[in-house]
This record gives C-alpha cells, structure tokens and sequence, in this order.
C-alpha cells in the first residue's frame, strides 16, 4: 500500500500535488548540503529552482527503513498539514517516490533555545514571558485543532532566524495526536517534561502539553529542572506528587508572579491546571509582572551546567529507554508512586525515532524528529 494511499493526487497544504517521482523534486528544488541525519532519514538544504536564494529544509525519509512506521508518518504528515501558525514550522509541500518520502519544510535557522540565551548578555523575566507567551499562543493554536504535542521541550523550540528579535517556533511533531482519534493513553515523551498523568497510566489530553510548558518556564528563569534524579523511578516518583521548590538564592530574586505562574501549570490535579487561555491571560504574561531584572549570570551558569550539550543532545536510544523501564516498577512501600509498573515512555510514537533522531549537523533546522 503507498505510504500516502491510493489517492496520488491528494494535494498537499500549499495546494501542490504529491507525486510519485523524484524528479519533481529535482525539478522545483537544487538539493543542498546535509543538515542533520537520523535513524530513518536525513536532512538537507534545499533552493528553489524558481526564486533562487529561497532556501528550505528538505527532510528525506527511508521508506525502508521506515517500514512498519508508516501509519506514524501519515499522521505527523497529517497533523503538520493541518497546522499554519507563525509560530510553528511549516509543512509546505510532500513529494514521494519508490524508495523515499521528501518533506519540504520552513528553514528554521536561528539555533536551539538555550544556545541563544546563554549567548546573551542580558536576560530578564520579561524575556522568559516574551517566549513563554510565542509557545503558549502556538498551543492554544494547536489545541484549538484538536492537536496535541505530546512532546513540548526545550530541544523542539527554534529561532526562527539568527535575528536578535526571531520569533521562537515549535517544531517535531513526530509523537502528536489528534484529540479526536480516540482516548490517548499510551504513555510518551520525554522523562522530566512529561505530565504525571501520563506516568499514571490514566487517558490524557491537551493538559499534558501545558504540564510541559510549566517545565520549560521553571527552567528559563533558574537554568535547571524542577524534577531531577539520576534514578528514573525517584524522577518519576516526584512528578507524580508534583514536587518541586524554588530554591535560594536561584529563586530570591525571581517575582512571586513568575512562581505563582508556574504552579498554575506545574499542577498535578489536571482540573485545577490552567489552559493555555488561561495561561495567556495570566498577569505574569499578559500585563507588566515580569521583573526587568537582569538574571542573565545564574540562569546561563545553571544552563551550562545542566544542559550542556554534550547531555541535553545526547542521544536517548529508544530500546535502552524501554529496556530500563520495563526492569524498573514504582512500588508502594517505598511510598513512591503507584503499585502499576513503571509506564514505558514511547520516543518513537513519530515517523523519525528517538531523541537520538534529534542529532543536528547545523542551527538549521526542519520540524519533526531527523
């Protein structure tokens, strides 16, 4: 059965047709130098052949390797198409032939999140609200369609461009679901933003992406996560009863509502947990509550610290994840967790892999996992 169905003239968001032959591709596109590579594809520069010096992101697909995933890359493939927000990495155009699936994306060039903050030499709470806000708008965005992430951090938000004032934008949508298809259950993420009612193995929904949103606002204001523990079960443990402390002297200078902000998304009860309307409308956000403090020094010192690259692009090998959690189970007489075993997280839930799958040969960058 071809990837894309029977139907070869489905069209794709920009209105261009799939096709069946690589030469289209060659045809519109001058195939450039890689960008990155994962398990099931690689990532190149591409120039139109009609406007030269337009450049994009092709992400090209092993179907070969990809086979027995093709339902995941049909449903990042559909989710991508149905999502146009300044904010989000574009899908523009698919093309497909016997052997590889060709995605032209939006080229994000600005680098990864904490690169640019450590890059800076002054960095305030307002800066954090500024691209707290971009993430939040995109969401409710996502949401409104009926979208759910499932897999918001840190290492899938991108500048847009190298520009001191580039917009942030969210990219891999390779674990994403539609709200519609059914009660989401399967346990999936990434350990450390992911929400404790996906540990418990209860149906989730669009409150598992805000979760996320708590996390990542937690570490741009101190460098380092509310949740940590070298042990996955302790980690998991702790998420499970939301716990979590804003530190001194990391927290003294932060505004209470930066803090009040946070525990309004890092909120284990999923009823009590803000929206993202609600979260956008939070004075934190929306009116003038973020200091203009200069906290630049401790959070890039924490950042280095924490997130070196060396660690936060490690790769996170699927089978060793899943091989450790089905040894692990969180055990109620150590006061831990539920008496169900430890949920195995699915990083491969997406047609592109694992975090491993995130690797970049370059800041630029396609959305979706390499």
């Amino acid at each position: 059965m071809p990837l894309f169905g029977k139907d070869k003239k489905s069209k794709s968001k920009n209105g261009s047709k799939d096709c069946a032959d690589k030469s289209l591709v060659d045809e519109k596109y001058h195939l450039k130098e890689q960008l990155g590579t994962g398990a099931f594809s690689e990532v190149r520069l591409a120039e139109s052949k009609e406007k030269p010096g337009q450049l994009f992101a092709v992400k090209i697909i092993d179907k070969k390797a990809l086979k027995g995933k093709e339902d995941s890359l049909e449903n990042e493939i559909m989710i991508l198409r149905k999502l146009t927000h300044p904010n989000i990495v574009q899908l523009l155009e698919t093309f497909e032939d016997k052997n590889k699936v060709y995605l032209i994306m939006e080229l994000v060039t600005g680098g990864e999140l904490f690169d640019r903050i450590v890059e800076k030499g002054s960095y305030t709470e307002k800066d954090a609200a500024h691209l707290i806000r971009q993430v939040l708008e995109a969401v409710d965005y996502m949401h409104e369609q009926g979208v759910v992430h499932r897999d918001l951090k840190p290492e899938n938000l991108l500048y847009y461009s190298p520009d001191k004032e580039s917009k942030i934008m969210i990219s891999d949508f390779g674990l994403s679901k539609m709200e519609d298809g059914g009660i989401m259950a399967t346990a999936c993420g990434t350990p450390g933003y992911v929400a404790p009612e996906v540990l418990a193995q209860k149906p989730y929904g669009k409150a598992i992406d805000v979760w996320s949103i708590g996390v990542i606002s937690y570490i741009l204001l101190c460098g380092y996560p509310p949740f940590y523990d070298e042990n996955d079960v302790n980690l998991f443990a702790q998420i499970l009863k939301g716990e979590f402390e804003f530190d001194s002297p990391y927290w003294d200078e932060i505004s209470g509502s930066a803090k009040d902000f946070i525990k309004n998304l890092i909120c284990v009860n999923v009823e009590k947990r803000f929206s993202c309307k609600q979260a956008l409308a939070h004075p934190w956000i929306s009116g003038n509550e973020a200091s203009s403090k200069n906290i630049h020094g401790t959070v890039s010192e924490q950042l280095k610290k924490n997130f070196a690259k060396s660690r936060w692009r490690q790769a996170y090998h699927a089978t060793a994840v899943i091989r450790q959690m089905q040894r692990m189970a969180l055990s109620s007489s150590g006061s831990q967790g539920p008496k169900n075993p430890s949920p195995k997280l699915n990083t491969t839930d997406g047609a592109g892999g694992g975090r491993g799958d995130q690797s970049r040969g370059s800041s630029a960058s396609s959305a979706g996992k390499l």
